[in-house]
């Protein structure tokens, strides 16, 4: 009995088809590891500005309290800093700088800054810090040139507060408060 012959002969297989799929093996995996990797940043992005949106709530803070403290102690320090209490009420000025002098707020060895009130979301809480420096009493509080309906010079103040540390977000706030005497 004889077999009949095929007409053609099978090729000899050379794996073309497997080395494709290794290869779109290869590059899906690159692209799962590429969104991975964009969504890790954008999650360090999300946690980055809900960190600083934190620590300018904190900063905002402090200005409003130091400038609430000022306005109910108005202080007038000559020299150096000094607490001033009103009961139960204390606040921290110094007075006015030389114009030679570095800014406090840029001086490493200034010890002046006093902690505020906290402040906090969910897990994460920050101690905003201030100082309050007296400017003087020679700033005219209105337009008015004859001055009779109200005081002709303000107390001016310059508040600083600032919030952050080390590998955190870190913000800085100021503002010029005035103030009747």
């Amino acid at each position: 009995m004889s077999f009949p012959r095929p007409l053609h002969r099978p090729r000899a297989q050379r794996g073309v088809a497997l080395v494709i799929g290794l290869i779109l093996l290869v590059v899906m995996t690159l692209f799962g590891l590429l969104v991975v990797r964009n969504i890790s940043g954008d999650e360090r992005m999300a946690g980055y500005t809900y960190d600083r949106a934190l620590a300018l709530q904190g900063a905002e803070a402090a200005l409003r309290q130091a400038e609430a403290l000022v306005e109910t102690i108005k202080p007038q320090p000559t020299s150096g800093c000094s607490d001033f209490t009103v009961s139960p009420d204390t606040v921290r000025v110094c007075a006015a700088p030389a114009a030679t002098d570095t800014p406090r707020w840029l001086d490493s060895s200034f010890t002046g800054w006093v902690a505020a009130t906290a402040v906090s979301s969910g897990s994460l809480t920050v101690t905003p810090t201030y100082f309050v420096e007296y400017l003087g009493d020679t700033f005219p509080c209105s337009t008015n040139p004859d001055c009779s309906s109200q005081p002709c010079n303000c107390l001016r103040y310059r508040v600083t507060a600032r919030v952050g540390e080390a590998g955190r977000a870190q913000v800085m706030l100021q503002s010029v408060y005035a103030t009747g005497p």
